[in-house]
């Protein structure tokens, strides 16, 4: 059996954290740990405060749930190879496990993405129909199409990455797998991977991207048409907690495919850092902000607190 082939069916994978600074991995996986440790916990509040309180059961805090559990799959996905490398620094992983790795990444990001969308619709224009619309039964629709638009959109990538030839040890520049970090592993044509991967990201998250614009201008154009300027505002007070998910979603995620396309001369850290901060962030951003701006779900945790003193 030629090398080629013997790498095809069992190549094996380096992932790579801080290089240079592997003597500091000890501290540096500290923070990282206390990341992890806040955005699962967080995200688990999240649903349990919803899940316990009946007030909480409309289709607002529904997607607010799906996002919580959008970022619990992405923090589970990429924790245990981030702490084997900045715990154990065992580095290793296999092709197979690799694959499913990063399938899970990418079905979770376009999970989000599209979460984000659907929570733009928001009640400021038209509150009565919003919730007679948005039944249960058409809540549990909308999340089963994004599921499955996900899971079927990722799927073909990872099947034409298992086509590819790759060489025995294959670098990879994060301490995770994901989809354009793998391709430039392989020693085979990557064209056809790489159009598919550039469609996925153009159908997914650059449909959701401007179709969320679209939505914000519609949204814009209501609240400007209220008279009260205390509505107006207060109006859009109900927005900021979804904005400021939107952006730290999409900020990390443009800087780290500009890093990827134009920043072939930055620092390996740099890559690195804006991989972690695309995924890290918003599992770890939305609890917090979805805590402290969206008033039922603070008053609710608060009361809980309050509740375990007595």
């Amino acid at each position: 059996m030629s090398v080629f082939n013997s790498a095809t069916l069992y190549p094996r994978f380096l992932l790579t954290g801080l290089s240079g600074l592997e003597s500091r991995y000890s501290l540096i996986s500290i923070p990282i740990f206390l990341i992890y440790a806040t955005s699962i916990s967080g995200n688990i509040t999240i649903l349990f405060i919803i899940r316990t309180e009946p007030s909480l059961h409309q289709p607002m805090y529904y997607f607010l749930s799906m996002l919580a559990l959008t970022d619990l799959g992405l923090s589970t996905t990429t924790l245990p190879t981030m702490f084997s490398v900045f715990w154990f620094h065992a580095r290793e992983i296999s092709f197979n496990a690799c694959l499913v790795q990063m399938y899970f990444i990418h079905v979770f990001s376009i999970i989000e993405s599209a979460v984000l969308l659907a929570m733009a619709f928001d009640s400021i224009r038209e509150p009565l129909c919003y919730v007679a619309i948005l039944t249960n039964g058409v809540i549990i629709g909308i999340g089963l199409a994004v599921a499955g638009r996900a899971l079927a959109l990722v799927f073909p990538a990872s099947f034409l990455l298992k086509r590819l030839q790759y060489h025995p040890i294959n670098i990879l520049s994060y301490p995770f797998c994901l989809h354009q970090d793998l391709i430039k592993t392989t020693v085979s044509s990557r064209r056809v991977s790489s159009i598919y991967g550039l469609m996925v990201v153009i159908c997914s998250m650059g449909l959701d991207s401007v179709l969320l614009l679209l939505s914000y201008i519609l949204i814009l154009g209501t609240v400007l048409s209220i008279a009260s300027k205390t509505e107006r505002m207060k109006a859009l007070n109900t927005c900021i907690s979804h904005i400021c998910a939107v952006f730290t979603f999409y900020t990390p995620m443009i800087g780290l495919s500009m890093i990827h396309r134009y920043g072939q001369n930055a620092s390996p850290i740099v890559h690195v850092l804006m991989a972690n901060v695309y995924l890290l962030v918003p599992p770890l951003m939305n609890p917090i902000v979805y805590s402290v701006k969206t008033k039922q779900i603070r008053d609710r945790i608060l009361r809980k607190f309050k509740q375990q003193k007595v």
